[in-house]
Parts: structure tokens; sequence; C-alpha cells
């Protein structure tokens, strides 16, 4: 049984947004046309896409815990559930992979909340834990951040990509029961003033999750005593915020997840159809230098190269799996030649000289006996040359913004950014939200 919409909606949120994500989602999902070798080649990305909006349809949230090894994650985690759930140990580095335990904590709008311990993002020769925490961590809809000091610069690093990537991000101060309050405060106010500017806004919970105090025994000896976790203030606001939002939280992750995989798809498109561009581009380059050479007029040169063009976009388009209409290609031609103004413009120069000078050398061949229609094969090939290179040369412009659109243009990626711009709640979440910039060279013809 689907559960019931977040009870408590955001004042900046529509109550429709969680709802509204999950119906385009579906039928971006029902939509998604892939081969079976594309299949092969993003199973894991597309079972990871399905987990996710499995979990939005089923209102299954997931909260992460991250840091360094030692900063107690795995007592956090304990003190939320109010149970051992979760080994910990005095040696760093008890956690050694991925685990996660139900919250049995009612929550409205929400059917399951679970609580995922990752390893230590700084153990020594740990870098395949590293890569798996960060990777718990973008599953995740919710990642708390567990410092036990001031900011150091692993730390400082782990929070530069999580923001990048738009996850929502919780600062917790764990083993605040060592220090007095002027020193919790002073060291609150150092953490804050080195954490990267895009994190300025985040705030910072302290908590005890396993305090401990010192107890004199009658013998002379002194034995470290627990005490009663300290986490009720963290507890309220984890309450709040995914009572709140914890639909939205789900949505955005969702809408993240997609538009990651159309991004991978289309780049593993471009880089698949490689051989074929190239193939394609030479077909074309030989047409459109075959006409050149072969026609006398500059103007129907020019007319006939603009059609050779459009129709290499085209075929471009449908090699790459992404359909465009006549009018997009023109206007995908229109933004190329603004981009290659000048070459553009040297080479309609060129053309029209080489041009002139080829009817030139036929009116004269009449007075000339003939001897002047000697340089015309040079200047054809020449021109033959000139359409080959800028054939080409359109062929990688049109594949290099065939990628930037299709970085652009996923259907999750535009709700996305919509909502970042409507609702300010979303906007400050996403932050500065980036994705890595694609190789362009390793994939273009």
């Amino acid at each position: 049984m689907r559960p019931e919409p977040c009870a408590e909606p955001c004042p900046h949120q529509a109550p429709a947004i969680p709802e509204r994500c999950q119906s385009l989602l579906d039928q971006w999902r029902r939509q998604l046309q892939l081969s079976g070798r594309e299949q092969s080649q993003l199973a894991g990305q597309l079972l990871a896409l399905d987990r996710q909006l499995g979990r939005l349809q089923q209102r299954s949230l997931r909260v992460a815990v991250f840091g360094r090894v030692g900063v107690g994650k795995s007592s956090l985690l304990n003190a939320l559930l109010g149970e051992a759930a979760f080994a910990t140990d005095v040696a760093h580095g008890c956690t050694r992979h991925q685990q996660a335990q139900s919250w049995a904590q009612p929550m409205a709008g929400l059917s399951r909340v679970e609580l995922v311990d990752t390893p230590g993002i700084d153990e020594i020769a740990a870098a395949a834990r590293a890569r798996l925490a960060a990777r718990v961590a973008l599953g995740s809809d919710l990642v708390l951040l567990v410092l036990d000091g001031d900011l150091t610069s692993v730390e400082h690093d782990a929070l530069a990509p999580l923001l990048a990537s738009g996850k929502p991000v919780m600062l917790v101060l764990n083993r605040c029961d060592c220090w007095s309050e002027a020193e919790q405060a002073e060291l609150i106010a150092s953490i804050k003033r080195r954490l990267p500017a895009a994190a300025r806004h985040l705030e910072l919970i302290p908590v005890a999750a396993a305090p401990r105090q010192p107890q004199l025994l009658a013998d002379g000896r002194v034995r470290s005593v627990v005490q009663a976790p300290q986490v009720e203030q963290l507890r309220q606001s984890l309450l709040q915020l995914l009572e709140q939002h914890g639909c939205l939280l789900l949505a955005l992750n969702a809408l993240g997840s997609a538009e990651r995989f159309h991004q991978s798809l289309q780049r593993w498109r471009l880089g698949a159809s490689r051989q074929a561009a190239q193939s394609l581009i030479g077909r074309f380059a030989a047409l459109k230098a075959t006409g050149v050479a072969a026609n006398p007029l500059v103007l129907l040169d020019l007319a006939g190269g603009l059609a050779c063009d459009t129709a290499l976009v085209l075929q471009l388009c449908q090699l790459y799996g992404l359909p465009m209409h006549g009018a997009g290609a023109r206007q995908l031609l229109r933004r190329l030649s603004g981009h290659n103004a000048l070459l553009g413009a040297a080479q309609l120069g060129i053309q029209l000289a080489l041009g002139a000078l080829r009817q030139l050398l036929l009116v004269a061949a009449p007075l000339t006996g003939g001897l002047s229609l000697a340089p015309a094969a040079p200047v054809a090939l020449a021109q033959a040359a000139l359409a080959v290179h800028t054939t080409r040369l359109t062929g990688r412009l049109a594949a290099a913004e065939l990628l930037r659109s299709a970085q652009r243009g996923g259907q999750p990626g535009a709700l996305l950014r919509r909502l970042a711009i409507t609702d300010p709640q979303v906007r400050l979440w996403l932050g500065e939200r980036s994705e890595p910039s694609p190789n362009l060279q390793a994939l273009l013809p």
C-alpha cells in the first residue's frame, strides 16, 4: 500500500511536487529505449536507478553517515536507534562494509527510514572503502557528515563533492561532552570558518553519541562509565526535516539518479557510435567534395554544401539516438556557424575566390585554345579539399553540440533546474550542484 503524501509540506513547496516528480519519472522510464548492448554496458547504473525509483514509489528513505574513521558514526546510529545494531570497537575502522538498519520511528509520509553506516573515508590503504562510502552517500537521500573536532582537510575534501552532487547534508559534531560550553562554541566557530563557501549555511548539531564519565572506585582506581547518549537535538532535527521534506528528498534524489543515467547513456552512445560517425562524416565529405569539384557555380556549391551539412546533422542525430527534425538541425547549424564565425567567413571567401577563378578560366578557354583550363583541375581539387575539411569540422562540432545538449536536455535534469529556480529550499539543498565535464575529445569522431 502506498503511504500518504507528506502531511506537513514546507510553505515554499507545492504539495504535489513529489507526485509530479514520480509521474514524470515513471513516464520517462517507460519511454526509455535501450538496446541489448546498452542494457549490458549500463546494467549497474540501470539497476541503481530502478532501485531509487522503487524507493520513491515505496516512500523508503535512506540516511547515511559519512566521515573519518573513528569519529563515532556507528555509535551515533546506535544512539538514534536506541540499540546496539551497529558494531563498535575501541580500535579504529570497525566498520568494513556498508550496513543498514531500519529506524523504528514512525514518520508522516514515509513508509520506512533506513540508517546506513559507511566505512571511514581516511583509512590507510582503503581506497576501495572510500569509493564504497561515496557510492553509498550518492545512493542516500540525506547525508550526516560526522566530525569529532575541527574540520580536517580530509573532511573538507569529502564535503566538496557531496555539495557538488546536490546532496543535502547535515553536519554533526560528536563527543561534545569532551569540551566545556565555551570550548564548544569556539570549536563550532572555527569549523564554520573552515567550511567551503557553499556549506556556510549548514547547521552544526552538537551530540555525544557514547559519552563517558570518570568514576572513582573504592580502591582508588578510576573507571570510565558509559552515560546516556545526548542526541535529542539531532533526533528532533531529523524528525522535523524528514516529516516535512522526506518525500521531496526522495524525489530530488530520484531525479538526480535519472539525470546521471541519462548523461551516462548519451556519453556511451557517443563513444559507441564514434567509428560509425567517422564513416558517416567521411561519406558526406566525399559527396560534398565531388559536388563542389564538378560544379562550376559558386552559389550552387554553397547551397549544396548547406544541404549536405543539414543532412549530415540529421544523420548524426539519428545515429546517436537523438532524433531532431529539420528545423532543429538548421538551428543547430546556425549555432555551429556562430561558434565558428571566423572560419565560416574564411570558407566563404575562399570558395568565392576559387569559384571566380574557375569561371574566369572557363571564360578564357576559347581565347587561349583551352590552355587556361589546365589550372582548373588544381582549383577544383582545392575546393574539394576545403569541402572535406569543413564537412569533417561540421560533423565534429555537431557531435560536440549533441553531447552538450544531451547534458542539458534530459527531462529529469530540466525538472531539477526548474525546482531549483522556483523553490528556495530546493535551491538551498542543490547549492552549487554540478556534473563532471565529459572528455569530448575521447568521444568525438
